[in-house]
């Protein structure tokens, strides 16, 4: 049997990396963070427990990555839904309703998530919060921003502040309220983007992640 090529194997490690990501998104979901260990994930993913560590230095690595891949697969999806617009107040209201709709949707993921990044360690950038990143700077861009690099810290802080509020234990604010505060900063009209109440009100509701961490092969470019 010949060797298999430095495409499939590169292929292989990415499909394994995806369920890595999938399965800790599920588990810390599920179970919160403390309850999930490397070994649970590993076993989720149907992948051998040495390949966790191959991949992300540890827990708190791999979880910030799969929750930051699914904040910018949902934001994207968020962004990109039709009818597409490249009205900057639209996309703005968009991105807002998607990160929202993440704090109301996976309360315990997200919760876990803030609690990390206030842990020794903190923020962990990666490819998947660079990627985040880059969809939020590009939203305040159309939106009108004139100082981008001081315009996006503000909307990445006052997202991260409302999911805090909306998730706060034994004092949550309601995601509408929220809502509203950052639609009069931004000057967005609340019909915009997707007002609580209607049929599909941001976030990624009880929908199937698998979407959001692929392992099917890429297709060639």
């Amino acid at each position: 049997m010949s060797p298999r090529s430095a495409l499939v194997n590169e292929e292989l490690r990415r499909r394994s990396k995806e369920r890595l990501l999938h399965a800790a998104v599920e588990l810390v979901g599920e179970h919160g963070y403390e309850a999930t260990t490397l070994g649970d994930i590993a076993d989720r993913a149907g992948s051998a427990r040495g390949l966790v560590s191959y991949y992300f230095p540890g827990k708190r690595q791999l979880v910030q990555s799969a929750v930051h891949r699914l904040m910018h697969r949902t934001l994207e999806e968020a962004l990109e839904r039709e009818p597409r617009t490249e009205d900057g107040r639209e996309r703005m209201a968009r991105a807002i309703d998607a990160i929202l709709g993440l704090a109301r949707d996976r309360p315990v993921l997200m919760r876990q998530h803030m609690a990390g990044l206030l842990q020794a360690e903190g923020f962990v950038p990666c490819p998947e919060q660079r990627r985040l990143a880059e969809l939020l700077g590009d939203t305040v861009a159309r939106h009108g921003s004139r100082d981008v690099g001081a315009d996006y810290p503000m909307l990445r802080s006052l997202l991260m502040g409302a999911v805090y509020a909306a998730l706060m234990p034994g004092a949550p604010m309601p995601v509408p309220v929220l809502r509203a505060e950052l639609f009069k900063r931004y000057r967005l009209d609340w019909e915009m983007g997707v007002p609580p109440d209607t049929e599909a009100s941001g976030g990624t509701g009880g929908a199937d992640l698998a979407r959001f961490f692929s392992t099917e092969p890429e297709a060639d470019a």
